[in-house]
């Protein structure tokens, strides 16, 4: 059977269910440094009569782990959700999963990941956060950063299952493995980020280089280097305003896709199991949508607001991408997004297309704003805005729950609970 450790368990509720919902657990490790705390899980323990399977420990997190990997007695499965950031506890809990095992990471300061402060940002996963469009999305891409990059320490590493952005925070699911070959891999799997101050514009710069020599044993059928770059130069090429520079980033797919379908399989298969069953089937439709070798997103809003152009419905720049031979999904993270593999050159050719079918009023634009210069020159291609079935996402098709609203207003994280 399964160990579990929910180390930061607080009233316990998520090891109780756990124990009464998953079967084939061997013991579920609840942990929490609050006496009260301990308190508290003994009694909905009992209340729950799970004592034979769960049992409560008060203990600094780090160490239980720690403790655990030196005993060579590791967990199948850790969670980490705390208040604010896991930083401090994921170089123990890399350590004390056991090979293959799982690891559900929450983080809740979303302000820090999503680029109001970026130097907190750094000093916490070893990533500069930006205040970008994509921000939520980068969020996931720090802390899977953060989670490989300790993970190679051990000469381990990750591979996700599911990244998951919703309401105001981020959850991981990814398992880890060890292997020193595939740990070298890990730089080719992380990239830097420019964004351009004036247009939004982005970038991708990965770390490293892999190159296949395609013969050989698994271990050595790559070569690892320094990548080469930088992708743009000193000043944008579209806007002539700087670039932002964050990351790095996990570049590679956010989510396993043959496992988000087998959850959605096993939702189908019991529809009345969970109470925010169509939420959850919205959301993973929309995540198996996703384009899972394209990183970041651009938003029609922001694309628009640019330019001071009207907005293109979503189905007209879907269908544009698409008409130029493009690919292009939603994001789960944000209801507006557009992520697509069109280099951005592409997009803007769309964009001032777009103008032409409604012109923006050049005479009230300064000739150094972004719009001016973006729009001062001619597009390559000829984009058509004719609405195509195939712009039509299945999930929008089928009317799933797929960004729902806040359930009540002022709805959100309160303040931090006292010690005690």
């Amino acid at each position: 059977g399964l160990k579990v450790l929910e180390a930061l368990a607080a009233s316990g509720l998520r090891s109780i269910r756990f124990a009464r919902e998953v079967p084939g657990l061997q013991a579920v490790v609840a942990n929490d440094s609050s006496a009260r705390a301990t308190e508290l899980m003994r009694e909905n323990v009992a209340l729950n009569q799970v004592g034979h399977l769960v049992t409560t420990s008060m203990a600094d997190a780090r160490t239980l782990m720690y403790q655990r990997k030196a005993q060579r007695d590791l967990f199948d499965v850790i969670d980490l959700d705390p208040y604010g950031s896991p930083s401090p506890f994921l170089d123990a809990a890399v350590q004390a999963v056991s090979e293959g095992g799982l690891l559900c990471v929450t983080c809740t300061d979303m302000a820090v990941l999503a680029g109001n402060s970026p130097e907190t940002c750094y000093s916490k996963y070893g990533a500069v956060s930006l205040k970008g469009k994509f921000c939520h999305e980068m969020a996931l891409r720090i802390i899977l950063h953060s989670l490989d990059s300790r993970a190679n320490c051990y000469q381990r590493f990750i591979v996700p299952l599911l990244s998951v952005s919703a309401d105001f925070y981020v959850r991981v699911f990814v398992r880890v493995f060890t292997g020193q070959a595939k740990a070298k891999a890990s730089a080719s799997k992380q990239a830097l980020v420019y964004l351009c101050m004036g247009c939004g514009t982005h970038h991708l710069q990965r770390l490293g280089k892999a190159t296949s020599h395609g013969s050989g044993f698994p271990s050595c059928r790559f070569k690892f280097g320094a990548a080469m770059g930088p992708p743009v130069g000193p000043t944008c090429e579209f806007c002539h305003q700087r670039h932002q520079l964050g990351g790095p980033l996990w570049a590679e797919p956010l989510h396993d896709g043959p496992f988000v379908e087998q959850l959605l399989t096993a939702l189908e298969r019991n529809p009345a199991r969970f109470s925010t069953q169509d939420r959850m089937k919205g959301m993973l439709s929309v995540i198996t949508e996703e384009l899972p070798d394209v990183p970041l997103y651009y938003t029609l809003d922001s694309l628009s607001s640019t330019i001071h152009c009207n907005t293109p419905s979503l189905l007209q720049f879907r269908s544009a991408l698409l008409h130029a031979g493009h690919r292009v999904s939603l994001s789960h993270a944000c209801k507006n997004a557009v992520k697509t593999d069109a280099p951005p050159h592409v997009i803007w050719d769309l964009m001032r297309c777009w103008t032409k079918l409604h012109p923006v009023k050049r005479e009230r634009l300064a000739d150094t704003t972004p719009a001016s210069r973006i729009l001062a020159v001619e597009p390559k291609l000829q984009a058509s805005f004719t609405l195509r079935d195939d712009a039509n996402p299945s999930s929008r098709k089928r009317g799933l729950k797929r960004f729902p609203e806040n359930p009540e207003a002022f709805w959100g994280p309160k303040a931090k609970a006292k010690a005690g």
